[in-house]
């Protein structure tokens, strides 16, 4: 799944996902939300996020934790 909000790269943040390619990570976000933050207090600590920011990292987190990897059978 695409994300457009969200980007991944190896030399930014050690390739940790973070917020339109900021060093702002998901797991931050998620954290402040987590801790009982509302999205307008995480808003008022990086001004430079927006409200769709934090909801792409709502989005993001219920993808990954429904993400499996199935085993395959070998053949005998």
């Amino acid at each position: 799944m695409q994300f457009e909000r969200i980007t991944v790269d190896p030399d930014r943040m050690g390739g940790v996902p973070c917020i339109r390619d900021l060093r702002v990570t998901v797991s931050t976000v998620l954290g402040q939300l987590a801790g009982g933050s509302t999205v307008d207090d995480v808003l008022s600590d990086y001004p430079y996020l927006e409200r769709a920011d934090a909801l792409a990292a709502l989005k993001y987190a219920s993808v990954v934790v429904n993400e499996r990897e199935v085993p395959v059978a070998r053949p005998a």
